[in-house]
């Protein structure tokens, strides 16, 4: 199983999952993204590329590099986009998918189109980290940020300092805001990618159905933009549920609700 992380959060997303995965027998695989933690890039020179495309094409070569021929696949926010994305462009490589908020694959040409106020209003970051003061503001502010984000996406999840903390770390990576914010502004067509995932971002403009056995979840509290489950059902054509986790359960699903995710996980095995 490979479990993979959004923003502002870590892989500590599945710091009670992987527990009651490994308990039942699964190996699992929590990565840091390019620009968190851990993770360095070998070269001053290569592009700090945040591009949808470009993080799904790092996990298979992680999954090459580890010898995985075939996964389970689990994410959440930017983690959940990119398991979409594996599934679509590399099915032979995904056995079967959990995705939080559904089917997230992005279009540069969809994102042209104007939203509602309201629904524009909910991207506040996304406008602000288009600008250079919105860049200025993050790299110095990145924790409260990020702090800020945790609280109005679960607005009912009582995480402590010690919970944030250990999560915060990771944004100390020397090339996590030039990757966040690159991979904001490439989403509204102003940060042109690389040429090399061109091929993939041109299939995934099409916004393909994915084939693999799918389950979909959605905290009943999740104060992030999301698209509503009937919106996106109809983009998975092999053997799909979603579920509803109730509690009072946000957007970092897999951390605040996460024995609902490791079962999710191992029946969608079982599809």
């Amino acid at each position: 199983v490979l479990l993979l992380h959004g923003w502002p959060y870590d892989i500590h997303t599945y710091v009670d999952v992987a527990p009651l995965l490994a308990q039942a027998g699964y190996r699992v695989i929590v990565p840091y993204l390019r620009g968190y933690g851990t993770t360095r890039f070998l070269s001053q020179d290569t592009l700090r590329n945040g591009q949808q495309s470009a993080i799904a094409a790092d996990i298979i070569a992680l999954m090459d590099a580890l010898g995985i021929e075939k996964a389970v696949l689990g994410g959440c926010d930017w983690g959940a986009r990119t398991v979409n994305i594996m599934a679509a462009l590399w099915p032979e490589r995904c056995r079967a998918m959990v995705s939080v908020s559904g089917y997230l694959i992005g279009s540069q040409e969809i994102n042209r189109k104007p939203l509602s106020p309201s629904a524009e209003l909910a991207w506040w970051y996304q406008f602000y980290f288009a600008t250079e003061r919105g860049r200025l503001g993050y790299e110095e502010n990145r924790r409260a940020f990020a702090k800020l984000i945790w609280q109005t996406a679960s607005p009912t999840w009582k995480f402590d300092d010690a919970t944030f903390d250990r999560s915060a770390e990771a944004f100390d990576n020397p090339d996590h805001v030039a990757v966040v914010i690159d991979n904001y502004r490439w989403r509204l067509s102003l940060a042109e990618g690389e040429r090399k995932y061109d091929a993939y971002e041109k299939r995934l403009a099409e916004r393909p159905t994915i084939l693999v056995p799918t389950i979909t979840l959605e905290g009943d509290a999740n104060g992030a933009p999301h698209p509503q489950p009937a919106a996106y059902a109809g983009k998975f054509s092999g053997k799909y549920e979603h579920r509803t986790i109730t509690g009072g359960i946000g957007h970092n699903l897999p951390q605040e609700a996460p024995q609902a995710f490791a079962q999710a996980v191992m029946d969608v095995d079982r599809f």
